[in-house]
């Protein structure tokens, strides 16, 4: 009998290990992937953004509608007590201009390879290219291994299987039907921090030269989200930071209604009083776009994006022109897939799990990490909170552990 099976190798099931391990318990590990954190790795390609240096309000306010649900999990292993305990592995962190926290070298690597050593020296065995299929009908956990079949029967199971974004890397969403099965509720797993298409699709000159390609210094302007920032073209749409930031409501507004409608500030620093004297002010011989490059700033994507979503005739009336550029209408049809989604929105409902994380309907199984269902903006808030949730459900499988030997005694 293995005393606490750990299902899931990223930071959720990892943290959930160590936890495990330090209050000496025997703790084994499964993951489907030939290593382990290989999501982890990739998501600090770029730096590995850990966690976010502002006041908790603001944090905390980050979680949205599941906020309740996360502010105690996240209160407990907070920005500041990541930090501490990524020194406790030997890596100093900074906090860059934007509040984001990053390791000093800015890479994930290092602070893996340090983590995965302290979980080998406390105990904790890895075993990988172990794919989760179930329970049998002894409620042994199921396995599908390049040697076959295995089956692990365990007193306390955390799972920490991800959402189902970046399949290749392990976190396919898999598990829900098999948890749906034994009657857990779990939300439809939708993309999160996520591109999206454009109604009807760029045109072939706009795809071909401007995939790819920044807006800067703009704004989105969406049912009373605003924000400035910069995104990116696609071939096909738009995605980066700041579609990134309203993904959550873009989504659902398409899911509601089959379209979204944001409003693109081409010159968010200027006041439409400004950009209308700017387009009224006499051009002479220079060409309309050359007049508002040089009046406006306006570069050659923002003035492709006007010719792409404007009529002709709007470009002869100073005022239409102005008001579009201060709020162009940009019309989305759909969110890119899930799979290529940066996380994951969905997962198993909180009215499922009780107060420390285990399935009501499974005593002794308990959930973490992204296959819970709360979703957050990119920034370290995923990160902190996959790391809390794994915690937690450790913690709560101590807990449960503890009432087992209590009921064995009596």
């Amino acid at each position: 009998m293995t005393p606490v099976a750990i299902v899931g190798a990223g930071p959720a099931g990892l943290m959930a290990a160590e936890v495990l391990a330090g209050a000496g318990r025997q703790v084994e590990v499964f993951d489907a992937m030939p290593s382990a954190g290989r999501k982890f790795l990739l998501a600090g390609k770029g730096g590995l953004n850990l966690t976010h240096a502002e006041p908790a309000e603001a944090f905390l306010s980050r979680y949205g509608p599941r906020r309740a649900r996360l502010e105690p999990l996240v209160a407990a292993f907070d920005a500041a007590a990541l930090r501490e305990w990524a020194e406790g592995l030997g890596i100093a962190t900074f906090v860059g201009t934007s509040g984001r926290v990053f390791p000093a070298d800015m890479k994930a690597a290092p602070l893996l390879r340090a983590w995965l050593h302290r979980l080998r020296e406390r105990g904790v065995k890895f075993h990988m290219r172990h794919r989760f299929t179930g329970w049998d009908a002894t409620g042994a956990l199921c396995f599908a291994t390049p040697q076959g079949t295995r089956t692990v029967a365990a007193d306390c199971t955390v799972l920490a299987l991800g959402g189902a974004s970046w399949p290749r890397l392990g976190s396919d969403g898999a598990w829900a039907p098999l948890l749906q099965q034994r009657g857990v509720q779990v939300a439809p797993l939708l993309p999160s921090n996520c591109g999206f298409d454009v109604q009807g699709g760029w045109s072939e000159h706009f795809s071909s030269r401007f995939a790819g390609q920044p807006f800067k210094s703009v704004a989105i302007n969406f049912d009373g989200f605003h924000k400035a920032g910069e995104f990116v073209a696609t071939a096909t749409g738009v995605e980066g930071s700041l579609v990134y930031a309203a993904s959550a409501l873009l989504r659902d507004a398409i899911l509601a209604r089959g379209e979204a409608n944001f409003e693109l500030d081409m010159l968010p620093v200027r006041s439409r009083e400004d950009v209308l004297a700017q387009v009224r002010h006499p051009r002479g011989s220079r060409s309309l776009s050359s007049h508002l490059k040089s009046r406006l700033g306006l570069d050659a994507i923002k003035l492709a994006l006007l010719h792409e979503l404007l009529p002709k005739d709007a470009f002869q009336d100073a005022e239409r022109l102005a008001a579009a550029i201060k709020g162009l209408p940009v019309r989305l049809s759909a969110a890119r897939p899930v799979a290529e989604a940066i996380s994951t929105a969905g997962g198993v409902a909180f009215e499922a799990l009780d107060e420390h994380l285990m399935l009501r309907a499974m005593p002794g199984v308990f959930c973490a990490g992204e296959m819970l269902d709360w979703e957050a903006p990119t920034g370290g808030y995923l990160l902190t909170a996959c790391f809390a949730t794994g915690r937690a459900a450790a913690s709560g499988a101590l807990a449960y552990q503890s009432t087992l030997a209590m009921d064995a005694q009596t």
